[in-house]
């Protein structure tokens, strides 16, 4: 599974591996900030996305609205599976109501049962 990670904080690998996740598994790309986000996704095109709301230049939120604007043009193709991650309760919910598949507290990642299926 391709995974693509917009991530200012902290290191999805290292959430995902101390959650018992099998990383050795997954192709794991992570970003630093959102810039040319849009050309990374379709550069890498990633199984899963995961997008933090609270990331600079773009917000996670934003990115997502691209994601949805360009895969109705035609001009993208969505990552199977889209999650929003963030600490804030709201940001994620925000997430969700836009078009996430999921949403959760970054530090919980892990527990997503998604990382099993792969």
């Amino acid at each position: 599974m391709r995974v693509l990670a917009f991530e200012d904080s902290y290191d999805i690998e290292s959430l995902l591996s101390s959650g018992n996740v099998d990383t050795n598994r997954l192709t794991i790309e992570q970003k630093w900030d959102s810039k040319d986000a849009i050309e990374m996704i379709k550069e890498f095109k990633p199984d899963i996305l995961l997008l933090d709301h609270f990331m600079p230049p773009m917000k996670g939120l934003d990115v997502l609205r691209e994601i949805i604007l360009g895969v109705e043009k035609g001009e993208l193709i969505r990552p199977q599976t889209i999650i929003g991650i963030s600490s804030a309760g709201f940001a994620n919910q925000a997430m969700l109501d836009a078009g996430a598949d999921f949403a959760i507290t970054k530090f919980n990642i892990a527990n997503l049962e998604i990382w099993g299926e792969n």
